[in-house]
């Protein structure tokens, strides 16, 4: 929920998407020969050493394919982890349940739990790979769309070999202003493409964030001239047809400032209790409770953005730690394509004002 908690917060993750430490390339190169029975130079023509990014679990290398000379994104795990990440998910567990004891209000094992059910799918490359022409089947029926899936050329569990499809990121203004890229009709699409995952026929992209998505000009198209390019497609879920349309109806009634049906509807998909609901509501809008049971659709003034960070500061973030700690998994994965909306909306407009 980047819009509740504070600014300082929120950015201090930020390189953890794209900018993490790398492993050396020794020992990449090690790990493929390993992985594949073949040393690079068998495979790849050119294999940059350096990479282009690096995040938490793996880092990506430019390459060219000797057989087709087809240009590649490679992305390899860090070798370490196959070492660390069980005793990792142990501390992890250790400390939350520390936590829970001399704090109870404090409960986060919750999210321990969700860590160790969702990190062996993000580490399985080859599953990714499967998400990813999934996906790219999907969304390449629907010919208006401008997501660009990059096609898969191979995959192994700890190696994924792509079509290196480059792009900038979506916080990128100079870019966007110099090719002259709408922003609201990056926004637009953005949400229709998520908002396709969620209610569409095709499950949904579970860990959306500036690192994972691009942007780049495409002036062939007839309804937009830009591509967006969705990068890491580890994390995916299967959204019950119920919870689509229980999910779907909780939006309506907030769109229509219905509180009544709000309520009822965040009862069905989150369990949450009408005590709880003034902070759910907050939660998913980024909104105060005031402005979501009068119209959600009004701008967002100063005074309200101060009310919900003081709010935050008068014990607010314990009420949504045993909140989010109650809520079913598959709502919270949901709701995390709500903070890639906020932060679009917040780096396309908020910079412009």
């Amino acid at each position: 929920m980047n819009y509740l908690l504070p600014l300082e917060w929120t950015r201090t993750f930020i390189p953890l998407q794209d900018r993490c430490p790398v492993s050396s390339y020794d020992a990449i190169e090690e790990m493929i020969f390993t992985d594949t029975g073949l040393p690079i130079s068998a495979q790849f023509k050119n294999f940059d050493r350096d990479p282009i990014g690096a995040a938490s679990l793996a880092q990506v290398h430019l390459a060219t394919m000797k057989d087709t000379g087809l240009e590649v994104a490679v992305k390899v795990q860090h070798p370490a982890l196959q070492e660390w990440v069980p005793l990792d998910l142990a501390l992890t567990q250790f400390t939350f349940a520390t936590l829970k004891y001399f704090f109870p209000e404090y409960d986060l094992q919750w999210l321990s739990n969700e860590m160790a059910s969702s990190l062996p799918q993000e580490l399985d490359f080859a599953l990714e790979g499967s998400h990813a022409m999934r996906t790219k089947r999907h969304f390449d029926l629907i010919r208006e769309s401008p997501l660009v899936v990059p096609e898969v050329i191979w995959g192994k569990k700890r190696i994924l070999v792509m079509e290196y499809v480059a792009g900038h990121r979506m916080d990128d203004l100079a870019y966007l202003d110099s090719k002259k890229i709408d922003r609201d009709e990056v926004s637009a699409a953005l949400a229709r493409i998520f908002n396709e995952m969620i209610f569409g026929n095709t499950p949904l992209h579970c860990d959306p964030h500036g690192g994972n998505i691009a942007i780049r000009h495409n002036g062939l198209r007839r309804t937009h001239n830009f591509d967006i390019i969705l990068y890491d497609h580890g994390l995916y879920r299967d959204i019950p047809l119920q919870l689509k349309r229980d999910y779907a109806k909780l939006w309506l009634a907030v769109i229509n400032a219905d509180e009544k049906c709000m309520r009822e509807y965040a009862q069905r998909v989150a369990g949450v209790t009408n005590e709880q609901f003034p902070l759910f509501a907050s939660a998913i809008t980024g909104r105060d409770f005031g402005a979501v049971t009068t119209s959600v659709v009004s701008t967002r003034s100063e005074k309200e953005k101060q009310v919900i960070s003081g709010a935050m500061g008068e014990g607010m973030l314990r009420q949504l730690v045993q909140l989010l700690g109650q809520v079913p998994r598959i709502i919270l994965l949901i709701l995390k394509t709500n903070d890639l909306s906020e932060l679009v909306y917040s780096s396309h407009f908020q910079a412009a004002d």
